[in-house]
């Protein structure tokens, strides 16, 4: 087998990926939009790998059960979870969904996280009963957590507009 390659920078000598902290405010945003047809897809029962960032700057992805309420994309966490840390750190992450009836139909949507404990409860059961047909079964004195995201950037493959 042949021998992996260093990345570029490091057989340049240049320093390493970044890893600094987020600031926020430090990026001027422009929101992106949904098209209906794109939105829908995040309405079906399909799953989404949702990324973030470790501490060290790697990607953390995760499957997870996504919606959409018209203008963010929504996920559901406990306040346990990596995740819940990451985001409270750097609310920078990405989401994307595929057609489960259509493969070659996706949309990843790269924007800001903000994190809301009230009604949170309510949307995994939601959620649960859009994916699962019943109502979730929360541990006692599990907290749960509303991710919103704001779409910066939207990227999709297979639509026609």
């Amino acid at each position: 087998p042949r021998a992996r390659r260093a990345p570029s920078w490091c057989r340049r000598g240049l320093p390493g990926p970044r890893v600094e902290p987020y600031r926020a405010g430090t990026v001027r945003r422009r929101l992106a939009h949904l098209t209906e047809e794109q939105a829908a897809i995040f309405l079906a029962d399909n799953y989404a790998v949702v990324g973030t960032l470790r501490a060290d700057g790697s990607p953390h992805q995760t499957a997870t059960w996504v919606d959409w309420d018209g203008e963010h994309v929504l996920f559901n966490i406990t306040v346990t979870r990596k995740k819940y840390e990451e985001l409270q750190r750097d609310p920078r992450v990405s989401v994307f969904v595929f057609d489960g009836d259509n493969r070659y139909r996706w949309v990843t949507v790269s924007g800001t996280a903000d994190l809301t404990l009230e009604g949170a409860a309510e949307h995994i059961h939601e959620l649960s009963h859009k994916y699962r047909g019943r109502d979730y079964a929360l541990r006692p004195g599990e907290q749960r957590v509303i991710v919103r995201v704001t779409p910066d950037r939207v990227t999709a493959y297979g639509f026609d507009s």
